[in-house]
């Protein structure tokens, strides 16, 4: 598995997990029904899943009050019930401890300052991670239940550092004190092993192995060249390490590393990317899941005897987000579509039966009136072929239509899009848009080569393969190419402003979502927390301390009086990796030389959207933006 930037768009990739269902057909074509954008907001989004100890509900987050607040819901079906009223912040449901308390996490308006909570059984709110400017992540359980482990730089800012919370006291004890940049993985069940990942480069990685009763470190994935090694988890038996490694292949594959010592040995493997595997809650099962082709797909085996075990096809779309229940009987699993937003299922193991739990879209929206993407691959200038996905709007006609047309580039650098529900893209298709979600290269998922050949080449190759974009589309027939603008957030809102500054005549706008306009100042100013990744972006992207120049000439703010085209910048003001003055500047420029220039700023947001509220607004000010010099003159 390839490491992403961190300046990839808050929230991440989302990967389907199993292999992908057919959606249900759709009755013959006609004219879709026009939604508003209120409509569209209103669908659910929902994040997280746990079961309860008695295995009777499961934990979740919702935003369905706008912002995301906890629920629960019983595994056979019913009313949900929720446990928060937050207004102000949205909370992320973590896990139960075995007394029915729960953990859960929120920063402040975006800052990504995530602390840990914990829910008391009366509902007052506990800290378990006091302290200013801090930030916590829940690592993993012990298998046993009596303790967990969480991921704090309170002590230090650059490194995250290893905790051990017993429980149901939840006293606290260092594990591992981290003083060399490196990212904890697993613990292991004996608490004897932590494993570790060093980051070299995007490309280059290697496994460690801390001794905690020793305080000794020990290299255990040697090699030559640029290699990823990524730890995953420790087995039931604590005899072994598992873990990815794209050692002498294009894509990553499983192997284990004997933690008695030994040569590693190679455990499954794949034409395509594996992305993760691990075991289930009691070990009865390990589960592993390859990236192919942006549909991830599942696999689970009965640890023990290596065979393989059967799931359920999803009915619609693809399984994401899997979670065991403490007794490993049930498994808890989201399903996603093009059509369909995510929806929370259980399978029970023993009878065979999946349960729907949630209905997301809203109801007032028929899945028949939306568009199931098409993942295409074109030529970019060079003749290297660039996946990308492809949204037609319903009862477009060929030879008799001519649509306007929106490129949409992911963030990154290293993401990449996938055939899932977005729902800027439905509502722009919704609105006679044909969208083109690009995968240019250094896209993840295509081998190690696609993912490295941006390096050092960012405002260039990777632009010029969405350049490139605009040929395949007009190759479709029934795209007006004088009408076509780029859109993009975090990386893709770079590649907008990138595209409007260094091809200024290509397209007629770009939507710019909380995007670098100037690498010199977004590489000084990454938060601290990143300091294991520092040099793996410097590698990539450029050093700031000593090729300042470089990172000037493919920076558009050095370059802003050349756009000619309008421009729609949006902005979260707390946002930590793409900070505000990127946005402010680049809207200055532009309007000094008096260019078309809108700004919409959002003072509690941050690197991504956490409240429905502000993300309706950004999208309804995209469809304005683009409809107010995208469509033609009457």
């Amino acid at each position: 598995m390839k490491h992403f930037s961190p300046l990839l768009l808050a929230g991440g990739l989302l990967l389907a997990l199993a292999a992908p269902a057919q959606q249900k057909k759709r009755p013959a074509a006609a004219v879709p029904k026009r939604y508003s954008i209120e409509q569209f907001m209103t669908t659910t989004r929902l994040s997280g899943r746990a079961f309860s100890p008695d295995e009777q509900q499961v934990l979740y987050s919702s935003n369905q009050t706008g912002i995301f607040n906890l629920y629960t819901v019983p595994v056979g079906g019913g009313a949900a019930t929720p446990l928060s009223a937050s207004t102000r912040e949205s909370l992320y449901a973590v896990t139960y401890l075995p007394d029915g308390r729960i953990l859960y996490r929120h920063d402040q308006g975006g800052d990504e300052n995530f602390h840990l909570y914990l829910r008391e059984a009366d509902g007052a709110e506990r800290d378990l991670t006091p302290g200013a400017k801090l930030r916590a992540e829940f690592l993993a359980w012990r298998r046993d239940n009596k303790a967990f482990y969480v991921l704090s730089n309170e002590r230090d800012p650059k490194f995250m550092d290893v905790y051990r919370y017993a429980v149901p006291s939840l006293q606290r004890t260092l594990l591992f004190k981290n003083e060399q940049g490196f990212d904890p993985a697993a613990v292991s069940d004996d608490e004897r092993w932590v494993a570790l990942q060093k980051t070299a480069t995007t490309l280059d990685s290697d496994v460690y192995l801390y001794n905690v009763a020793s305080k000794e470190l020990k290299a255990v994935s040697q090699h030559q060249g640029s290699v990823s090694n990524n730890p995953m988890a420790f087995d039931p038996s604590n005899r072994y390490l598992y873990a990815t490694t794209d050692d002498g292949a294009e894509f990553s594959y499983v192997v284990r590393y004997p933690l008695s010592g030994g040569p590693r040995q190679t455990v499954e493997q794949s034409k395509w990317d594996a992305v993760y595997t691990g075991f289930s809650r009691t070990g009865q099962y390990r589960l592993t899941m390859f990236n192919e082709d942006g549909r991830t797909s599942i696999r689970l085996y009965d640890a023990i005897s290596g065979r393989p075990v059967e799931l359920p096809a999803p009915p619609s779309g693809n399984i994401s987000g899997v979670s065991f229940s403490p007794s490993d009987m049930l498994l808890a699993y989201y399903v996603n579509g093009d059509r369909n937003p995510s929806d929370l299922y259980v399978y029970n193991f023993a009878t065979r039966r999946t349960t729907r739990l949630t209905q997301t879209l809203n109801p007032a929206i028929s899945a028949d009136d939306l568009v199931d993407t098409k993942t295409i691959r074109y030529k970019s200038f060079d003749g290297l072929e660039i996946p990308a996905l492809l949204y037609t709007p319903l009862g477009t006609r060929p030879g008799k239509t001519k649509l306007p047309a929106v490129v949409e580039v992911h963030g990154g650098p290293g993401g990449q899009s996938t055939p899932n529900y977005f729902p800027l893209a439905q509502y722009l298709a919704n609105n006679g848009y044909v969208v083109l979600r690009v995968n240019n290269r250094g896209s993840s998922g295509y081998g190690k080569t696609f993912f490295a050949a941006d390096d050092r080449k960012h405002g260039r190759e990777p632009l010029w393969d969405c350049l490139a974009a605009k040929k395949y589309l007009a190759s479709l027939g029934y795209v007006d190419t004088t009408r076509v603008a780029i859109l993009g957030g975090s990386y893709g809102g770079y590649m907008t402003l990138a595209a409007l500054t260094f091809a200024p005549q290509r397209f007629a706008a770009g939507v710019d979502i909380f995007g670098v306009s100037n690498w010199v100042r977004t590489l000084q100013s990454i938060p601290p927390y990143w300091e294991a990744q520092r040099q793996a972006l410097y590698q990539e992207i450029g050093d700031p301390t000593t090729e300042i120049e470089r990172l000037q000439a493919t920076s558009p703010l050095f370059h802003a009086g050349r756009i000619e085209r309008p421009l729609l910048v949006i902005q979260g003001a707390n946002d930590p990796r793409v900070i505000k003055p990127e946005s402010d500047d680049i809207v200055a420029a532009v309007k000094k030389k008096g260019g078309a220039v809108e700004y919409v700023v959002f003072e509690d947001e941050g690197h991504g959207f956490a409240k429905r509220a502000n993300e309706q607004r950004a999208y309804e000010s995209t469809l304005t933006f683009l409809n107010r010099y995208l469509q033609p003159a009457n």
